[in-house]
């Protein structure tokens, strides 16, 4: 009798993780979707070519021919996307936050350059299922805590363990930049914000780490440094730097920073008064993932509706804008970020520009740009089908999800819980 109640525990939570998906073995063929490619352009009536996980061929449906393949999909009257990506995400490093042995997202310590958060990144996490019905389809995981959190690598969110889910690994080091003010605590009132009087010291402390780093890389050592050695590339570009930062002057010395340590590549993760210095930012090639559209403004006495104005300011400054989610729940509101975009539309951008801020924007932000965030041919067949606009709560109803021309599952508990519950009235309708 105890064998059979374990057999059937087992079963159950064995059917409640969703296998991934096979390999693409059939050749597919979209007919008749609106085509939102993720770089500002769409296609009203396409036909979408998927052979090998690749996209083979995209175009207007009128004028193309279509070969053959082994399985045909009407899409008429739908909308077709490409896969969303989520950047700056915990996503998979924490199930439970009041469960300690769950909570994997940040390490002990202030420099930790070398913690590479892709290591704890758990791929069956109930929390990924629930992204994949809303298009999120791709993200970066990211370490928190400390001066220096560490590198993150970006994952498709279909995949058996963290080695089968990587896209790409160890491409950015992530700075939390010192705040230049500080306030008593949440119930202080403005007059309570004062200056920051360690500010100077901690950015000399993290240009001291910098240097010592630079230079341990530009000499010969007999005896390797994990943390300087993690810091390799941020001055070829092959690595990119990261900095969370809100306020003008924190985005302004960050810039400075960059310039003075030669560093490549910078993205701002947060800015939200990084419009005040929107060419700054352009005339050195800084990216902005913007800090999360629903929320409330920082001070009390600002534009309540600018934090969706945000978005709309710095497009039209020419700054590279993304979306991101940090903050209180981000790893359950991962999926709500099509309707962060879907804000930024209804505040200035157009419906195309805000898909850009979740799909090809953040993919070039990311450097992942080659083989994902826009339907272009021969680039990953990672999209999916979406009855109505995706970037619209009540119209974002997906029938079909690929990741690599693989068909993913889009169940979930949420959606088990739908089926169970939705059983239940109807019974008591009877």
């Amino acid at each position: 009798m105890k064998k059979y109640i374990v057999l059937v525990f087992i079963s159950l939570f064995g059917f409640a993780q969703q296998t991934p998906a096979a390999k693409q073995s059939k050749s597919i063929l979209i007919l008749g979707a609106k085509a939102h490619l993720g770089n500002g352009s769409i296609i009203e009536n396409s036909l979408v070519s998927l052979v090998n996980g690749k996209i083979a061929s995209i175009g207007d449906a009128t004028v193309m021919k279509p070969a053959k393949h082994d399985v045909i999909i009407d899409a008429a009257g739908k909308h077709l996307y490409p896969g969303f990506i989520a950047p700056n995400s915990t996503l998979g490093l924490v199930e439970i936050d009041a469960v300690r042995a769950s909570d994997d997202e940040s390490e002990i310590g202030e420099f930790n350059p070398h913690v590479r958060s892709i290591i704890a990144y758990n791929a069956e996490s109930k929390l990924v299922e629930t992204t994949r019905p809303n298009g999120v389809l791709l993200a970066q995981i990211t370490p928190r805590g400390g001066r220096i959190s560490g590198t993150s690598s970006i994952v498709q969110l279909d995949a058996w363990n963290w080695e089968d889910a990587l896209v790409k690994e160890n491409e950015g080091l992530h700075l939390n930049w010192p705040r230049s003010y500080s306030r008593a605590g949440w119930w202080a009132e403005p007059g309570g914000i004062e200056s920051n009087k360690n500010y100077e010291p901690q950015i000399k402390e993290i240009q001291t780490y910098f240097d010592n780093a630079f230079a341990y890389l530009a000499s010969k050592n007999d005896k390797k440094d994990l943390p300087f050695e993690a810091m390799i590339g941020l001055q070829s570009g092959d690595k990119t730097l990261y900095v969370s930062a809100n306020g003008e002057k924190e985005i302004i010395d960050a810039v400075l920073f960059k310039k003075k340590n030669n560093i490549q590549k910078m993205v701002i993760i947060g800015g939200y008064y990084a419009f005040k210095v929107a060419q700054l930012l352009k005339e050195n090639n800084v990216s902005v993932l913007l800090k999360r559209i629903h929320d409330l403004p920082l001070l009390e006495d600002e534009d309540v509706n600018l934090p969706y104005k945000n978005a709309k300011i710095l497009v039209d400054a020419g700054v590279l804008v993304g979306l991101q989610n940090a903050g209180d729940m981000e790893r359950m509101q991962t999926r709500n970020l099509p309707f962060y975009a879907g804000t930024c539309a209804a505040w200035g951008l157009t419906k195309e520009q805000a898909v850009q801020l979740i799909s090809g924007n953040t993919a070039k932000i990311l450097g992942i740009d080659n083989n994902y965030g826009t339907l272009e041919a021969g680039k990953s067949a990672t999209l999916f089908l979406s009855d109505g606009d995706a970037l619209e709560m009540k119209s974002n109803i997906i029938s079909l999800a690929l990741i690599d021309g693989r068909q993913i599952s889009l169940e979930s508990h949420h959606t088990e819980l739908n089926e169970r519950y939705k059983g239940k009235f109807e019974q008591q309708k009877k």
